[in-house]
């Protein structure tokens, strides 16, 4: 079980990995199918005559899969991933047989000055192939909460 960390544990600099995720012909074309039907995430005869040049994922196909891995342990934040905004870009396409893991930084720490229960973390995020080659990098901000009275270190 990964600790939980609250506001209080977190320092800028400070670095998370994730477990991995293989992706496969068939649930990159399941995603697409369902929630961004184009050629080139649905056929690899179309996606050949494509700008990819094959078979690729759609990147909200990348960034799901990034997010449950950052839910699975990639950002063990105390209560939950919660999004407060943040950038995305795919510098290169995921592909069929592309095993995937998420290495995140914490580059700013704010905390609210309205609501003293949470503040700010923002998390740079890559999304990484099994050569090391970064399909997805992802700036987010997320809300995280501070740590109750009473709860001493990082909660397991």
């Amino acid at each position: 079980m990964v600790a939980k960390l609250y506001l209080e544990d977190f320092a800028v600099g400070q670095r998370f990995e994730s477990g991995s995720h293989e992706m496969t012909a068939e649930a990159i074309k399941r995603f697409a199918a369902e929630f961004d039907p184009q050629p080139f995430h649905l056929d690899e005869t179309a996606a050949r005559d494509s700008l990819f040049g094959g078979l690729a994922a759609s990147g909200w196909h990348t960034a799901s899969v990034t997010m449950r891995l950052l839910v699975e342990g990639g950002a063990p934040i105390a209560g939950g991933v919660i999004g407060g905004g943040g950038d995305i870009t795919w510098p290169l396409a995921t592909r069929p047989g592309d095993v995937l893991h998420v290495t995140s930084e914490i580059v700013e720490i704010k905390p609210s000055r309205t609501k003293p229960h949470r503040g700010m973390v923002t998390v740079r995020s890559e999304t990484k192939n099994q050569r090391g080659e970064t399909v997805q990098i992802m700036v987010s901000r997320l809300v995280v909460p501070r740590r109750p009275e009473g709860v001493s270190g990082p909660a397991v």
